[in-house]
């Protein structure tokens, strides 16, 4: 199995929809560990850690959301090098 982290930076209208609470749903359904977080500049982060195509069907949902987000951009940024036990819903 080869494990993978990316990180993605998801504006739009992505707070106050739960969207935090989504994307975990939507990461722990794909088998995916890791986090997500608000932004203070009102868009929101995620990590998630997995098999490549489980990344891939994440970020593709990403850019859907959950009803009532309206996503604009989802951004891939350098991922940290930590290793996760689950999936987290961070305030900030």
């Amino acid at each position: 199995m080869n494990i993978s982290t990316r990180r993605f930076i998801v504006q739009g209208r992505v707070q106050g929809v739960g969207f935090r609470y989504a994307t975990a749903r939507k990461a722990e359904e794909l088998g995916l560990t890791g986090w997500v977080k608000n932004l203070p500049a009102g868009d929101v982060e995620t990590v998630a850690q997995g098999e490549a195509e489980m990344l891939d069907e994440f970020e593709r949902w990403l850019w859907v959301g959950p009803d009532y987000s309206r996503v604009s951009r989802v951004e891939l940024k350098n991922p940290p090098n930590n290793y996760f036990d689950g999936f987290e819903i961070h305030r900030y």
